[in-house]
């Protein structure tokens, strides 16, 4: 009798931030401590509630995302870990919690250690206090150096900082700056993303309906496509000479410090979400969380009450995910795991797409792996668009 358990790992989501950033678009905002204190009840009660429905499964990973989790008390946290530990078969490799400066606090980082905490996630964007305050960011670098130092001294040895380009009127030059800083202080980690402006924010009132003449009138608000690939080739230029590799198109880390969570979603491992609005994959079942709080409250312990767009994949789109997933990865999509999952050679499928893409120079082949080149990556929003069967 087989006995092994699927892997899985758990995502929390936090709602809560002190401030809703400008560019932000994610199901987040301020709320009163009552809202906070009722959130978590339950929270508490829908982790309980999958006591008895995934005993197949063993907890690798979890990741406490939102929002900004570090903007709740501390001892919520430790209450969700526990609930999860009680509920769930947990061996964890990594438990992650983003928290931003100007959130956190000694109390706050020894609680999250002593709860089993080993990775944080700092949302630092930029260096540079102007860029902070354009982003309708609620610190300043200077606040963020002290809680990445405060960290250090409490024995933090996994810490990712996440950085923002393509801000209206931030060339290279800033974005070379905020990078070599980061670099110096040698977190094991680094996500550098590109701003994207997104309908419902500030951020697009300001800059994201802007006619073709405005644009022209006032270029240095909007980088062009070549600025955008010149801050790419710098970002893994000074990454790379300081030792972190690009393991995945926006990701970089120091060897055995890839994020384990955010790998797991590019290679399709399930995951389960917890919290407003969260999304999940059990093996080809897809779902998301209710998104009005006052519903999810009020049916958190019902987690079929909860999902919601409950998807059953069909094998065509999980095999289109496990290509566009996959091929984020700087290491490619592996041919024998494609043929053992699929029981078809990725060959049969994707012959066309692959070798088109390989006669344009965006992607390569190498032994048992299909991968992105160097500038299949600048263009991997086009290249990977091919991997979906159902498109024209």
């Amino acid at each position: 009798m087989n006995n092994k358990k699927n892997p899985l790992g758990i995502y929390v989501h936090i709602p809560f931030c002190d401030k809703k950033c400008d560019y932000c678009d994610f199901l987040s905002g301020p709320a009163s401590k009552q809202t906070k204190e009722e959130y978590t009840k339950a929270l508490l009660a829908e982790i309980n509630a999958y006591k008895d429905l995934m005993k197949d499964y063993l907890v690798r990973t979890i990741f406490i995302g939102g929002g900004t989790p570090s903007s709740i008390e501390s001892k919520y946290i430790q209450q969700i870990l526990e609930a999860i530990s009680k509920n769930f078969n947990l061996e964890p490799e990594e438990i992650s919690i983003e928290a931003n400066p100007g959130t956190l606090s000694k109390e706050k980082l020894k609680a999250y250690k002593d709860a089993g905490i080993n990775r944080l996630s700092l949302g630092l964007q930029s260096t540079n206090n102007q860029e902070l305050k354009l982003l309708g960011r609620i610190h300043t670098y200077e606040d963020f150096l002290e809680n990445y130092h405060l960290a250090r001294e409490l024995g933090f040895s996994n810490i990712n900082i996440d950085l923002m380009s393509g801000l209206p009127s931030q060339g290279v030059k800033a974005w070379e700056e905020t990078i070599e800083r980061v670099v110096a202080l040698g977190p094991e980690h680094i996500s550098a993303y590109s701003l994207i402006i997104e309908e419902g924010t500030p951020f697009y009132d300001r800059y994201g309906n802007q006619s073709e003449d405005d644009i022209d009138e006032h270029d240095n608000n909007e980088i062009n496509e070549d600025t955008d690939r010149l801050i790419y080739s710098k970002t893994k230029e000074i990454l790379e000479a300081n030792g972190y590799c690009r393991y995945e198109i926006s990701n970089y880390a120091k060897k055995g410090y890839e994020c384990k969570h955010n790998k797991s979603y590019w290679e399709r491992v399930s995951y389960l979400g917890l919290g407003l609005g969260s999304s999940s994959l059990i093996k080809d079942l897809r779902f998301h969380n209710e998104e009005n709080l006052s519903n999810y409250i009020k049916n958190s312990s019902k987690p079929s009450l909860l999902q919601k767009d409950i998807i059953k994949l069909s094998k065509e789109e999980a095999m289109e995910e496990f290509m566009f997933l996959g091929l984020r990865l700087t290491k490619g999509v592996s041919k024998s795991k494609f043929h053992q999952e699929f029981g078809i050679p990725i060959e049969d499928i994707f012959l066309k797409q692959v070798k088109q893409s390989i006669q344009e120079g965006v992607l390569e082949e190498d032994n048992n792996f299909i991968r992105l080149t160097e500038y299949g990556l600048d263009v991997s929003n086009h290249v990977l668009a091919r991997f979906l069967l159902s498109s024209p």
